[in-house]
């Protein structure tokens, strides 16, 4: 006949250890994914909150809308930034993306 006999391979004596060793390669895809993607993500969100949280008054401060400004006041939730002589607005904390280091408005 043109069809050859298949035949079953007998699972040999390492059976539970070979059920393991097909998870391998997905537990090293998740070990690649922390180190690559999430862990990088988390030490960033670790360093945003503490800019935030140590936002002072004359602080020099970029926001996520690419808008310059002094800090004048700081308050929980909402950071009030001098962007011209006489001009103030008010924005979130989470909206401030950058401290710049002192004397860079002048610079301008």
């Amino acid at each position: 006949m043109l069809i050859s006999n298949a035949f079953a391979q007998t699972a040999g004596v390492g059976g539970a250890a070979g059920g393991l060793m097909s998870f391998l390669p997905i537990i090293l895809m998740f070990a690649v994914l922390w180190f690559i993607m999430i862990r990088p993500q988390m030490k960033r969100q670790k360093e945003s909150k503490a800019m935030l949280e140590a936002l002072a008054k004359n602080d020099e401060v970029v926001t996520a809308g690419g808008i310059l400004g002094r800090v004048t006041k700081v308050a929980d939730q909402y950071v009030t930034l001098e962007v011209a002589e006489g001009t103030e607005i008010t924005v979130q904390k989470n909206a401030v993306t950058t401290v710049l280091p002192k004397g860079s408005l002048k610079s301008l």
